[in-house]
């Protein structure tokens, strides 16, 4: 099957965002993706905030995206938008960085005030990017996602149906473009 870059761009290690992509990444997989995690905020920040094209981390998160036939960008919002964190990884890829791949745009904040932020924040940017097919992103609530203090993560239940279909509208996107994406990365 496919190799999906899971890319988290929350700054905090108690994300409830990350939490939702690795249980997603476990859908995924049982699907017979390969699925890669990527936590953004792992990468220094002086190789982010100082742009550092070269720096080891940087080289390799560009060759994670190089790899990828999909990727699914997961974010919190803030102030209406994508994370800061994100953005300043994304700045550093390569401009077509997202060529030929399908993209699954996902968010999470506090309320449904954000939930436009997918479309008007981070679409035209993954567009931009040149993502060969943007699928039906989804924003969750906060609300609707609970860490139990086992770590176990439990999706409330209309959240959880509407994130199967869109993981599986990708997974099945995948499905047809990543034949293309890796006639791309040969040639």
């Amino acid at each position: 099957m496919a190799t999906v870059l899971s890319v988290s761009g929350s700054p905090s290690a108690t994300s409830r965002t990350a939490r939702l992509l690795r249980h997603l990444d476990a859908r995924l997989t049982a699907q017979g993706h390969e699925v890669i995690p990527l936590d953004v905020r792992t990468i220094p920040a002086e190789a982010l905030l100082g742009a550092d094209f070269r720096h080891p981390a940087i080289v390799e998160a560009t060759e994670l995206f190089a790899r990828a036939d999909g990727v699914v960008i997961g974010t919190p919002v803030y102030k209406a938008a994508y994370s800061g964190l994100l953005k300043s990884l994304l700045d550093l890829l390569p401009q077509y960085a997202l060529a030929g791949k399908t993209v699954l745009p996902l968010a999470t904040g506090g309320t449904t005030a954000h939930v436009l932020a997918i479309d008007y924040a981070l679409r035209p940017v993954l567009s931009s990017m040149g993502a060969g097919h943007i699928v039906q992103g989804w924003f969750t609530l906060d609300k609707d996602i609970a860490v139990d203090d086992d770590g176990t993560l439990t999706v409330a239940e209309g959240a959880a149906e509407a994130l199967a279909q869109v993981v599986d509208q990708f997974s099945d996107a995948l499905g047809r473009t990543a034949p293309l994406a890796a006639a791309g990365r040969a040639a």
